[in-house]
């Protein structure tokens, strides 16, 4: 049963997390809009409505789901805990202390995991992160995530034989949800 229906769960995301003004992304292209997403990862109702989405993205044969830091963390754990696979932690960087793990949790090399994010925009630190889980013995040929803005990180992705499904396009959340708010 559903958590809630596919248009409701557009608006509510536009609703809490679309910010309109002057920002730069990540990539470092200016933009005059913004997905917030610490305001939808972080409601109970919402993040359990998106991992409900996103396991019906998942292809059918995995072993973990691999959230990157650090919005792509609170995604893997909700979708661990709703499907039951084991969830892995992709850092940025590997920590300089301790372990010095790049990916946090337990895996053995040869075992499939599935790339958790919340936006994607160029795909500049996906297709990174999936190259250093390779680097490191993991098999990685999906990613999942809650927004593809539609700037070309599928494509790079798909460049690197890594294949993205999202719960909803930036042309499907101005189609499905109304005008978000200025911040």
């Amino acid at each position: 049963m559903a958590l809630m229906e596919r248009s409701e769960l557009a608006s509510r995301i536009r609703a809490v997390s679309f910010l309109t003004g002057d920002f730069r992304l990540r990539s470092g292209k200016q933009s005059s809009f913004y997905w917030d997403k610490y305001r939808f990862e972080s409601d109970p109702e919402l993040l359990m409505a998106i991992a409900e989405e996103l396991e019906g993205l998942l292809p059918s044969s995995i072993d973990k789901v691999a959230g990157l830091e650090l919005g792509g963390i609170p995604l893997a754990t909700a979708l661990s805990l709703r499907t039951g696979f084991p969830c892995l932690y992709v850092r940025k960087t590997a920590k300089e202390y301790g372990t010095c793990n790049l990916v946090e949790g337990g895996f053995h090399p040869g075992e499939t995991a599935v790339v958790v994010e919340d936006v994607i925009t160029v795909g500049g630190q996906v297709c990174a992160s999936v190259a250093q889980m390779r680097e490191v013995g993991l098999r990685v040929e999906h990613a999942v995530c809650v927004i593809d803005r539609e700037e070309g990180g599928s494509e790079k992705l798909r460049e690197l034989g890594c294949f993205l499904a999202s719960i909803f396009t930036q042309d499907e959340l101005e189609t499905l949800a109304p005008a978000g708010r200025h911040r």
